[in-house]
């Protein structure tokens, strides 16, 4: 089983200031990292009222200098609102700080205002992505390039050869199609599209990514021996979060778990989040089995880092053991 953190660093005016939020984060990534945890992933928008994080390349080069062993990931990392150039060199410059830990899973995006922020519109996503996805990959070569036009090369290469993981993230199939010609995997919203991408894969006689793992119902645990106290504490971060992305996402005409709901209780018989015991929690671990993976979300919505250092901590006392003893997780090593 593989055990995961992510960070969007939100911080809305109610929450936890930023400077805060950042370093709590990087704390719980050494946190995470001693414990044996598998992945931490940094997302990424623009123009959020919150100050959602704009920049996880920089949050994973500070990460990178503070663990190990984890695998550091951007996920998903807009592509088409950077020059691929520059990105090729910051990842080089992170997987050489790290010693060969980074992995990038690239995206289109899909909020328009971001786009216009860049001065991009998302009907150039296609072309920017498929542009951007093979310049990276010329770029970590080290050998000079040419990209729409410029003379480029990224002398620093990469620790990770021939590069690091270049991963698609997507919700259509014409993401899946693209990623089976260009990508070295797909990491789909929704499954069902994870199929077209194999088909296309064998189709082309190229060797497929590996699947995703099977995931906990919703879009995030926490682990409390109070349950209704954690509702408490927590729910105007998650209904913030939910709110937010569901606002994105109506206006992408894209569907997923997260939608606009209009009050706590919405949110509760949604299941989108969920608030579990220990003991709920090692139940859900052993459903998914040693090939699925749990991921926390502790500083959602800019809440109190205290809550969720008392998950993380929680998890690692009374659930952490028993999945080590029950074999679904190895020791750190």
């Amino acid at each position: 089983m593989r055990l995961g953190l992510k960070f969007d660093l939100r911080a809305p005016a109610f929450g936890t200031a930023p400077a805060d939020l950042y370093a709590a984060a990087l704390d719980q990534c050494a946190w995470a990292d001693a414990a044996g945890f598998d992945t931490v992933r940094f997302l990424e928008h623009h123009g959020s009222d919150d100050g959602y994080c704009p920049s996880p390349l920089a949050v994973a080069a500070a990460a990178a200098a503070r663990t190990e062993r984890i695998r550091l990931r951007a996920r998903a990392f807009i592509l088409p609102l950077h020059d691929p150039v520059r990105v090729a060199e910051d990842v080089a410059v992170i997987d050489v700080i790290s010693r060969g830990r980074l992995d990038l899973v690239v995206a289109g995006g899909y909020v328009a205002s971001e786009f216009a922020m860049f001065g991009r519109t998302l009907r150039e996503r296609p072309s920017l992505m498929e542009d951007g996805i093979r310049a990276l990959v010329q770029a970590w070569t080290g050998e000079p390039f040419t990209y729409r036009g410029r003379s480029a090369r990224v002398a620093l290469r990469p620790v990770q050869r021939p590069h690091p993981p270049l991963v698609l993230g997507g919700s259509s199939r014409a993401a899946a199609l693209r990623a089976a010609r260009l990508a070295d995997g797909f990491e789909p919203t929704k499954r069902a599209f994870f199929q077209d991408y194999l088909e296309e894969c064998a189709r082309l006689g190229r060797p497929a990514g590996p699947p995703p793992p099977p995931m906990p119902r919703g879009q995030f645990l926490h682990v409390t021996d109070d349950v209704e106290g954690a509702w408490k504490a927590l729910g105007p971060h998650l209904l913030h979060e939910m709110r937010s992305y569901g606002a994105w996402l109506a206006e992408a005409g894209t569907g997923t778990q997260y939608r606009p709901v209009a009050d706590l209780d919405e949110l509760r018989a949604g299941g989108a989040y969920r608030i579990v015991t220990p003991e709920e929690c090692l139940a859900i671990a052993r459903e998914l089995g040693p090939e699925g993976q749990i991921e926390f979300h502790p500083l959602v919505g800019g809440s109190d880092p205290a809550i969720g250092w008392a998950g993380l901590r929680l998890f690692e006392k009374e659930v952490l053991p028993a999945l080590r003893a029950e074999h679904l997780v190895t020791e750190p090593t």
